[in-house]
């Protein structure tokens, strides 16, 4: 799958660190077994009153207990510049030439600009991974669990393919243009008819 292969770096890819095989009708197949992810809206509990916020960790802690072997992920919900100003403060700093100097404060400005316009916030996935299930034993489990927690008062979706190609994407620090990564790599390389159109 292009998504992990064109994010991973070193000799092994992401595809191969995370033990990722296929995309599959709700989610990603795995070594260990089908993973599929459920979005889930942040709270912002500092405008709740204590007594919500008890509320909304006990109905946390009944998922958790309901389902033992959940598992949680947190990441960015835009991508983080913080490398890219660094290149362009150290740049600064070593370029003699003022007008360059000039440029590359400016892009800088721009890309601060970027940040600030982009939400900032975080963003919640629970993953559930089923192994040695049947499609539709598959779907009537994570409609159950997406069922629990939506009734536990949290605002949950489950993630289509484009969801969590640009989840990923964020993850592993690539794009917030995720979804756009091709599943096989070279993919957009080949007509329709199976002829190749690349570059000569």
């Amino acid at each position: 799958m292009a998504l992990f292969d064109s994010i991973g770096g070193g000799k092994r890819s992401v595809q191969d660190l995370i033990g990722a095989k296929v995309f599959t009708s709700y989610g990603v197949q795995t070594e260990h077994g089908e993973l599929v992810f459920f979005h889930v809206r942040p709270i912002n509990i500092s405008v709740l009153s204590s007594e919500t916020i008890e509320t909304k960790i006990r109905n946390l802690t009944y998922i958790l207990s309901a389902y033992s072997d959940i598992e949680m992920i947190c990441t960015d919900s835009s991508e983080c510049f913080d490398d890219n100003k660094a290149y362009f403060a150290k740049r600064i700093e070593e370029e003699m030439n003022p007008m360059i100097r000039g440029l590359l404060a400016k892009d800088r400005e721009f890309l601060d600009s970027i940040q600030l316009e982009m939400a900032t916030a975080r963003q919640f996935a629970f993953i559930m991974r089923y192994q040695n299930l049947k499609p539709e034993q598959i779907f009537q489990a994570m409609n159950n669990t997406e069922k629990l927690i939506a009734e536990r008062g949290f605002e949950v979706r489950r993630m289509n393919k484009e969801d969590i190609k640009r989840f990923l994407a964020l993850y592993f620090e690539a794009s917030y243009n995720g979804d756009q990564i091709p599943d096989v790599d070279g993919l957009q390389y080949f007509e329709p008819e199976g002829g190749y159109y690349g570059k000569t």
